[in-house]
């Protein structure tokens, strides 16, 4: 009876087509090659439409499809197809949409660089364009996402700004302006954190060929006046009073005296502004020793 069955199957897996050969494979364990066969030929089906619409010679036909795959998050198929067809729409009315939309198709590429250019171009391409506030702002926030690691050189960081700076000052109450202000804002606390890195260093370096607890002490300085706003006030003010208080302790005894008096200087404005810091515990340990100098000095 069993060998009867199995004939049977077999002779209908031969003979039948379509629904009845997914039953058998599936029922078989098969399932997961019918999938993969399936996306497999839609994949070559897919490349297939493509290739046929990269050979069109009609502008208007692939410049559609560019959009229909640029609408589908295919962004480098879409590219290439407007590529195609800039010469052509050159001059156009249609020439407009075609930069806008190769200056997206980067952005979704996460090719910040040249979305950048692209939205660069068309704002001096078309400064009065239907796109102007949108690419305004798009060329800062490529910048933005094209800013390297804050130990890096900031030079697209400081573009960004520049242009974040601009779109706001042309476009304070748009929809996009709150961003503006906010990844702005990112880009200053990056360019503060830079310099809290460098004064970190010159302290970490203390006595080594020279005193570079002053140059932490000046980059700290600068850096609260460029950047009031950065979430480093407290390090940069930390780091002030620290240089000051080594440098009364590496000081000849010529300018001990005043250099102690300036080391608690630093101590009480820090601890005034910062009372709950982490650093209260060392800083008055280190006041200790300052009031001890001064007392030895005035003895």
């Amino acid at each position: 009876m069993q060998s009867k069955i199995c004939k049977m199957r077999k002779k209908a897996f031969l003979t039948h087509k379509g629904y009845d050969h997914f039953v058998y494979f599936t029922h078989k364990g098969y399932g997961h090659i019918v999938c993969i066969l399936t996306l497999l030929m839609l994949v070559l089906a897919g490349c297939g439409e493509y290739q046929k619409v990269l050979k069109s010679t009609d502008p208007e036909f692939k410049y559609n499809k560019a959009i229909e795959y640029f609408n589908a998050g295919e962004y480098v198929k879409a590219q290439t197809l407007l590529d195609d067809v800039t010469s052509y729409f050159r001059g156009t009315e249609r020439s407009e949409d075609v930069l806008i939309y190769l200056a997206r198709c980067y952005m979704g590429q996460k090719v910040y660089d040249s979305a950048a250019e692209y939205y660069e171009a068309y704002t001096r391409s078309y400064p009065k364009g239907k796109n102007n506030m949108e690419a305004r702002f798009m060329v800062a926030h490529a910048y933005y996402m094209d800013s390297p690691d804050a130990r890096l050189d900031q030079k697209q960081t400081h573009t960004a700004i520049e242009y974040y700076t601009q779109f706001i000052e042309l476009f304070p109450e748009s929809s996009y302006a709150q961003q503006a202000y906010s990844e702005r804002q990112e880009m200053y606390d990056k360019l503060a954190y830079k310099e809290l890195l460098s004064a970190r260093l010159y302290y970490n370096l203390g006595t080594y060929l020279g005193n570079n607890y002053v140059s932490c002490e000046t980059v700290s300085k600068n850096a609260l006046k460029k950047y009031p706003a950065s979430p480093y006030t407290e390090e940069f003010c930390w780091l002030i009073f620290a240089a000051k208080y080594q440098q009364m302790v590496y000081s000849t005894a010529a300018l001990l005296d005043e250099r102690a008096r300036e080391a608690q200087d630093e101590y009480y404005s820090f601890v005034t502004e910062f009372p709950e810091s982490k650093h209260v515990s060392q800083a008055k340990s280190w006041l200790k020793n300052i009031k001890k100098v001064l007392k030895s000095e005035e003895e």
